[in-house]
Formats: C-alpha cells, sequence, structure tokens
C-alpha cells in the first residue's frame, strides 16, 4: 500500500504541469460552486405560502366559471308526450297546455283580482325563448337589445328622456312638437363640448343627417350604441315618427345564456292587465315580429317558445307564437340555384331536338 504522503504527491503530479519548466498550469476543474440560480430557489422553497381567506360563496355561484357538464338541456321539447284526455293531469307527463292570448291574458286577471292578489292593473310580461345557433354549430348569434314600434301604448316606468340633434327650424319644431325632451343644433353640440350638459340624462340620442358631419365632434363623448345610426332608427327624416318609437315603443334585449350558448332569452313588458285584449295582443305580434327579424340565415327554429307571465303570480301561460310568425324558414338562395341549373339543364336537351326536327 503506498503511505499518505505518496498518495497526495501523485495528486498533485495529476492536477497540475510544468510550463516552461517554471510556471504551473492548473487543469482541474471547477465543480465546487453552486448552479446559477439554486440560492434562489432555495429562499423561494422556504417561502411560506398564504392561502387566501374566501368569503361565503352563495350556492348557485360557486360554480360559475366552471364547465357544467351535467347541466340539463334549456331547450324544452314536450312534442313527444301525450295530450291531456280531461282537465286534470299531471303535467309533468303530458304536454304544455296552449292558451290562445286572450285566455292566458283573462288567466292572469283572475289570479290579479281584488280578492286574490289585489293587482288589477299589473304588468304582463312575454317570456320569448331562441334558439342562438348561428349559421355554423360553432356560432351563436350575438347579444342585441332593440326598440319596437307599437300601436298601444302604455305606462312604461322607464327614463326615455330623448335629445334631438337638427338643423333648421322645421326639423326642430317637428322633434319639440313629438314630445323629444331637448331640441338642438350646433350651439347643444358646443354645451356638450364644453361640458355644460351631462349626456348620461338621456338614454336616447336622435338626429336629423344635416346635421350628422357636426355631431362627429362629439362622437367620444357618446357610448357606441348612443351614437345615431340609420340602422338602429336612431338617424332619420321623420323625427316625429322616431320619437314617437323611442318615447313609448318597447325596449327590449336577447341575451346567451352562460352555460348553454345555444339558448337565449328575451323578457318584455307588452302592456297591463287592464289594458284590452286585442291591444296587448297586437303589442305581442309587434315584439314578434321584430325578433323575428334578426333570425340567422339557417334552416329550422328561431323562437322556441312564449310565456306570458304577470308577477307576483308563478304562472307560466304557454302560447303559440307560430301563428303570428313562421315558425321555420328554408333557405331559397340554394333551390332558386337548382332551379336556375334545372332550367338550363332543360335548355340542353330541347336544342338538339329542334335541330333534329330541322333536319
Amino acid at each position: 500500500m503506498l503511505a499518505l504522503t505518496s498518495v497526495a504527491f501523485v495528486r498533485w503530479t495529476t492536477s497540475s504541469l510544468l510550463v516552461n519548466g517554471a510556471r504551473l498550469l492548473q487543469t482541474t476543474p471547477v465543480d465546487l460552486a453552486a448552479r446559477k440560480g439554486t440560492r434562489e430557489k432555495a429562499r423561494k422553497a422556504k417561502v411560506k405560502k398564504v392561502v387566501e381567506k374566501v368569503g361565503f360563496v352563495r350556492h348557485d355561484l360557486r360554480k360559475k366559471g366552471k364547465l357544467n357538464i351535467i347541466a340539463e338541456n334549456k331547450h324544452i321539447n314536450d312534442s313527444w308526450k301525450q295530450d291531456p284526455k280531461d282537465n286534470c293531469w299531471v303535467s309533468k307527463y303530458y304536454k304544455w297546455r296552449v292558451y290562445s292570448v286572450e285566455e292566458a291574458i283573462n288567466c292572469h286577471r283572475e289570479s290579479h283580482h281584488p280578492t286574490v292578489y289585489n293587482l288589477p292593473n299589473a304588468p304582463l310580461y312575454a317570456h320569448v325563448e331562441l334558439n342562438m345557433q348561428a349559421e355554423k354549430v360553432t356560432r351563436f348569434v350575438d347579444n342585441f337589445q332593440r326598440m319596437v314600434a307599437i300601436q298601444h301604448p302604455f305606462p312604461h316606468g322607464e327614463n326615455r328622456n330623448i335629445i334631438v340633434f337638427a338643423k333648421g327650424q322645421e326639423p326642430l319644431q317637428e322633434a319639440k312638437g313629438a314630445g323629444a325632451s331637448l331640441v338642438g343644433g350646433l350651439e347643444l353640440i358646443k354645451e356638450i363640448q364644453n361640458g355644460d350638459l351631462q349626456l348620461s340624462e338621456y338614454p336616447f340620442v336622435l338626429a336629423h343627417p344635416n346635421i350628422l358631419p357636426e355631431l362627429v365632434v362629439i362622437r367620444g363623448l357618446l357610448k357606441k350604441n348612443k351614437f345615431p345610426n340609420p340602422r338602429s332608427g336612431t338617424l332619420g327624416v321623420n323625427l316625429a315618427e322616431m320619437i314617437e318609437k323611442y318615447a313609448h315603443g318597447i325596449n327590449y334585449s336577447a341575451a346567451k345564456d352562460e352555460q348553454q350558448k345555444d339558448f337565449g332569452s328575451i323578457v318584455a313588458c307588452i302592456g297591463t292587465l287592464e289594458m284590452d285584449e286585442k291591444h296587448l295582443e297586437n303589442n305581442l305580434i309587434a315584439l314578434l315580429k321584430d325578433v323575428n327579424t334578426m333570425r340567422p340565415k339557417r334552416e329550422g327554429k328561431f323562437v322556441t317558445r312564449v310565456l306570458l307571465k304577470s308577477p307576483p303570480s308563478g304562472e307560466n301561460l304557454k302560447i303559440d307564437p307560430f301563428l303570428y310568425i313562421p315558425a321555420e324558414t328554408t333557405l331559397t338562395k340554394k333551390s332558386s340555384k337548382a332551379d336556375a341549373v334545372a332550367e338550363e339543364d332543360d335548355d340542353v336537351e330541347e336544342q338538339p331536338q329542334v335541330a333534329s326536327g330541322a333536319a
């Protein structure tokens, strides 16, 4: 066995070399230094993780934002169920009864009689359920908000202050006579620019096309959906008709469900129970026809179900909306193209017969 001194000598001789007989050159790798960032990682590992305490969350909000696989389909289809055979049945096992609009109104009037709820002039709401599926399976109709002109106005209890911009005495006088809250031209625009007038008090902004170039200056002060445009019906020549629509019409909005994107709903007040049945029915027809204009370009139903409700009663009375609007639409473009191709084929077939007859 080698002595310790000889082992140390051998190790020393292997770890250094003589350069030109005088200078030592170190050749052993420096492997004792820690890797970069090791100490920082060690310090982070020692830090205690503080768990933030979450306050009380309601049971219906605990699963918000998470995928709910067990959620039921909100499109109710009871066409496979049988019709009730008498006037007493368990609604779970039979189809929903379909009322006429007049019958539904009279049923709500009975429940709101002075001997029951004692609210004879309660508001009547139409709950419209929609299939928000767009042209493609992965696309859905965007949420929309619209105003419907109705023939029979009613007290809606909303802030309907209307500001109208126009140039010239005739359109300004027409707007004043129609019931606009505030009417003006260039001077009114300057007041808004200087901050003397707050537009938050006026939920609806209407304008005549002759003042549109000057109105662009305050576009930034108006919200995106408040700036007048012809698509929403807030820009036009007939100011009296526009003011009547936004002052007394039905304001409604359609929104998709957070969990089920192809399901949308609309809740709109169509009048009060003391109004005439025909007047309420006409308001409902105007609402359904306006909703049907937002139908996507696909086959199938857009409006799936309509219920009439009148709080505080919990009765949901189903009506048939397809008496007033078409249930399903078929795409006409494809059929027209097919007809054109068929006509061309018929012409091609007839041409040789004429030529053979001439020969």
